[in-house]
């Protein structure tokens, strides 16, 4: 499904929902259109609460006003002591301006005790009548004679089933006339029309010029429920496997569908991705409050002992035969019968073939257990369990559940865990994290059961942004509620610090690890892992020999590991290994597997080629980085990994920046930067630090350093969205800033020997350093990160150091030297590759080149490097040196590199020209905006510039015009006129 236009968010990353379109009833509002245009008609749509009788009628009405016909419409309330006519009183109320205009005949003063607001206008009463029938049918002929004085097709009137008698003997009263006077179409759930209604004997009293239709709207089907969600988010693409989960949690009833969806976009469970919209994963949808509410009325009319069945089938949640259901129920057989079949007869219940039975419903069944009282819910789920225990072939899931919501521990804890490892063998590993973490998080488990199950939680496969608090709390809660022996006390600990370590309180984290440790086994996967995630270069700075020496005491652990536990302690050594700038880290990442077959191993598999693959962009790899990526992202969606997708794409954004894929680079970053309904906070900021970086060379300062403050806020991106933040400043002079934001990571960023923090810190900080005439700090910057470096094979931090040196040597003064060292530099960026930093250098040799003497070669070079910039998208850095170039050249621009943006008189800008060759290739606006990462209003202005420049009046025109000056190359093909 393409996308119709754009989405409207809120603000917050959450899709605005807009009324759902007529979806999926196209047939009935025919059949109903024309037996309403053949004559006189009565026309029954029946269908339970939600199916989309309402909007059938109302897509109808409109299709009748459209053609000049006059409809009154009314509804039935569901009334304690419903008032005598009272849908047909609002209709014609609702239909009539001023009923004077009408000139009732002297029937019209009958219908002065309905409306008592009318008294001055209708004609005097007439004289009471001692029988009631007649009297009442004196008032029905005076209503009719008011639907002909309107001129009325169609009386309508919703929800019949609450009629009250008066109002269902005049609908037999109308449509027995010779001739029926109206169409008749009515709205009801047959399901609570009792068998005695008059309702019921409408079709026996047509006048014989009139015909019976009946409508029976059926459920969507998937396809029809995607499109339905689709046209509340705007005509956005609904992912398969989202409509999907609607259609099997609402059955396709249409308000199901829309109280569901609209339930989700409150609590943020809409995401965007790919392109659509998807939902997070969730064991099961809620209520929406107006079909809860309706279905629960239905129940509390009903007597204890039929209520105590239904909370019994709410409770077993799913088809459950008879003798199961009366164990539940704990009732007598003989009452049990009685009960059971008056709830078949509400319409709440169901009894397939198989002679299974169950909620008629999945939302009546929700509705019905939220209403059961809690002590009463905890027995019928312990004889749930028990009934299920002995069943030829258990079902654990199931068990788990029941014996959980029972408050059976022991029981909960096994069929939880069994059910878990069942779900990972069927490659279900959201699942399996889920089931533990309800359990985990809800029961107050055992030391021993809690430590292993919370290591066996996969909380990258969990929703939510935050999966982390509740389990925390419970291990804390162990902590200080449990008599616990050292060694207990050092695992629980150890796992409150591993899970805040994985939930970004890293310093916290550590804290607990370190005083976990003594008491933990010497030989032990947890002291394994322990000093593996010690040596973690995160948080507060330390010494990389500090980092280092957890990993070099720590015995070779792996035979006495199990082997997930092995794979966990393999790939987070060689993440520790890698971020610490040691070359062995990559013989260590070697031992990761390509694929696995177990899902546990797969999610721990993706997290690790992840890492190496971000660490492989650090260290200037990237070839490797793409490819360790393109692993992650495989498996990821191959086990349905949903949130390590997320990971992948901000850790891919970054990389294409460094190798200069931009086109739809700042499309894709906004997505995952502005998704705060659950993507983590390091992707987001991730992404954000990509999209401040694209802003800041298309020249968007303002907008760039708001993108690169909110990077800021995590840890691993903090270093280099601070260093673009300093180049920032530094540009528009602002030294003491560029001061300021560095000073508070130099030692952080270039102390201790930890180069991997300085690769992009590094230039900043010795530049800014520069500026400030602090020549002497610069290069202590610059040989910190060079002894750190040595000559370790790290293409990214060599060429940095490269970039480090020339800056030093062009302050020193030594030009000559500075302009090779900014070529090498240049050449090192390149060979990565990474053509914007490349260019940034081979700018600044040409500057050196010209102030030490150099001439007409360093122009032609900075000419070059303009149009190269222009080709990438960094239209800021291009004006920069187009503008120094016009000033070399006399021309009217202003000279120098000073700022503010260059005048062209009658030529076109080197943007123009940019824009001018993507038109003449064929290309519209969008997609010139999208190549060129900037609005399509902007382009549309550039446009509109160059066609007044070279006074044309037309997009071709200006194609033309341009090939034959010479400007731009000819086209492929004819330039789109579609703007």
């Amino acid at each position: 499904m393409a996308v119709a236009g754009e989405v409207q968010e809120d603000g917050c990353g959450i899709p605005a929902l807009s009324a759902p379109q007529f979806v999926g009833r196209d047939g009935e509002l025919d059949t109903l259109v024309s037996a309403v245009g053949r004559g006189p008609a009565v026309v029954l749509i029946e269908g339970e609460a939600g199916i989309g009788k309402t909007r059938l009628l109302r897509e109808f009405l409109a299709s009748q006003a459209e053609r000049g016909r006059h409809a009154l419409v009314g509804a039935c309330l569901d009334l304690r002591v419903p008032y005598t006519l009272g849908a047909v009183v609002d209709a014609v109320r609702d239909g009539i301006d001023d009923v004077g205009e009408l000139w009732l005949s002297g029937l019209g003063g009958a219908l002065r005790p309905l409306f008592p607001e009318w008294a001055q206008d209708l004609p005097p009463a007439p004289e009471a009548l001692e029988d009631a029938t007649a009297a009442r049918h004196r008032l029905f002929r005076a209503f009719v004679e008011v639907l002909d004085r309107l001129d009325v097709a169609v009386l309508a009137l919703e929800d019949v089933h609450w009629a009250d008698e008066a109002t269902l003997e005049f609908l037999l009263f109308l449509v027995s006339r010779r001739p029926q006077p109206v169409s008749v179409v009515l709205t009801f759930r047959r399901d609570e029309v009792p068998s005695d209604s008059l309702l019921l004997r409408l079709s026996s009293r047509l006048s014989f010029d009139a015909h019976l239709v009946r409508l029976t709207p059926e459920p969507l089907d998937v396809g029809e429920t995607a499109s339905f969600v689709s046209s509340m988010l705007a005509g956005g693409y609904v992912s398969k496997e989202f409509a999907a989960f609607l259609h099997a949690r609402t059955e396709g009833v249409p308000l199901a569908v829309e109280e569901s969806v609209r339930l989700m976009h409150d609590r943020a469970d809409l995401i965007r991705r790919d392109g659509g919209w998807a939902r997070r994963r969730l064991d099961r949808i809620e209520v929406p409050p107006t079909i809860r509410d309706a279905m629960l009325e239905r129940v509390q009319r009903l007597g204890p002992d039929t209520r105590t069945v239904l909370h019994a089938a709410a409770v077993l949640s799913g088809p459950a035969d008879y003798a199961t259901l009366l164990t539940v129920t704990g009732l007598p057989e003989e009452r049990f019968a009685v009960q059971a079949a008056e709830a078949l007869g509400s319409g709440l219940l169901r009894e397939d073939r198989s002679e299974q039975w169950s909620f008629r419903h999945p939302l009546a069944c929700y509705a019905v257990y939220d209403a059961i009282p809690a002590g009463e819910r905890r027995v019928m789920h312990l004889r749930v369990g028990r009934v299920l225990e002995k069943r030829p072939v258990p079902p654990v899931a199931r068990l788990a559940g029941h014996f959980r919501l029972a408050g059976d521990v022991g029981a909960a804890c096994r069929y939880t865990e069994e059910a878990a490892d069942l779900c990972v063998q069927s490659g279900d590993v959201a699942t399996s994290a889920l089931l533990i973490h309800s359990l985990v998080a809800t029961v107050q488990l055992p030391a021993g059961d809690l430590v292993r199950l919370v290591t066996k939680i996969q909380f990258q496969a969990l929703s939510g942004s935050d999966p982390y608090s509740a389990i925390i709390g419970s291990l804390r809660a162990a902590l200080a509620g449990q008599v616990l022996t050292p060694v207990e006390e050092a695992s629980v600990r150890f796992q409150v610090g591993r899970v805040l370590m994985v939930a970004g309180e890293i310093e916290a984290g550590r804290g607990e690890i370190l005083t976990a440790i003594p008491h933990l086994p010497p030989q032990s996967a947890e002291m394994a892992r322990a000093r593996v995630l010690l040596a973690l270069p995160l948080g507060n700075a330390r010494p990389v020999s500090e980092h280092l020496q957890w990993l070099q005491e720590t015995p070779d652990p792996t035979r006495l590991m199990a082997s997930l536990d092995r794979l966990h302690w393999s790939v987070e050594r060689a993440f520790a290994l890698l971020m610490l700038g040691e070359e062995g880290g990559w013989a260590a990442a070697r031992e990761i597997p390509d694929d696995v077959l177990d899902p546990r191993a797969a999610s721990i598999v993706t997290v690790g080629h992840t890492n190496v693959g971000e660490e492989a962009t650090r260290w200037g790899r990237y070839g490797e980085a793409r490819t360790r990526l393109a692993k992650a992202r495989v498996l990821a969606e191959r086990h349905q990994l949903l949130d390590y997708l997320d990971s992948v794409a901000s850790s891919r954004a970054h990389l294409d920046w460094f190798t200069g894929a931009w086109p739809g680079l700042a499309e894709r970053t906004a997505r995952l930067a502005d998704d705060d309904s659950g993507v983590r906070l390091k992707d987001r900021c991730e992404a954000a630090l990509v999209g401040g970086l694209l802003e800041a060379a298309a020249g968007d300062r303002e907008a760039a350093k708001e993108r690169l403050r909110f990077a800021g806020r995590d840890d691993q991106q903090r270093i280099e969205a601070t260093a673009a933040l300093a180049r920032l400043w530094l540009e528009e002079g602002d030294v003491d800033e560029a001061l300021r934001l560095t000073d508070q990571l130099a030692e952080f960023a270039v102390g201790g020997g930890l180069w991997s923090r300085a690769v992009e810190f590094a230039p900043a900080r010795t530049a800014t350093l520069v500026a400030a005439g602090r020549l002497g700090p610069a290069a202590d910057v610059v040989n910190a990160l060079g002894e750190a470096l040595g000559d370790r094979d790290a293409p990214a931090p060599q060429a940095s150091l490269i970039l480090c040196r020339a800056i030093l040597a062009e302050a020193d003064g030594r030009l000559a030297d500075a302009a090779t060292l900014f070529v090498r530099a240049a050449a090192a960026w390149k060979a990565l590759p990474r053509p914007y930093d490349a260019l940034l250098a081979t700018e600044r040799s040409a500057y050196c080149l010209l102030a030490d003497g150099g001439g007409e070669a360093a122009l032609s070079v900075l000419s070059d490097v303009a149009q190269a910039l222009s080709e990438l998208g960094a239209h800021n850095d291009a004006d920069r040196v187009v503008r120094f170039l016009a000033g070399r050249a006399g021309g009217a621009l202003a000279a120098g590199r000073g700022r503010g943006r260059p005048g062209y008189g009658n030529r076109l800008s080197p943007r123009e020209l940019e824009v001018a060759r993507l038109l003449v290739a064929g290309m519209t606006n969008r997609q010139i905006a999208d190549a060129l990462v900037v609005s399509a209003q902007t382009v549309a202005s550039q446009v509109k510039s160059a066609m007044r420049k070279l006074d044309v009046t037309s997009r071709t025109a200006l194609a033309v015009r341009v090939v034959e000056s010479g400007l731009v190359g000819g086209p492929d093909r004819p330039p789109a006129n579609d703007e």
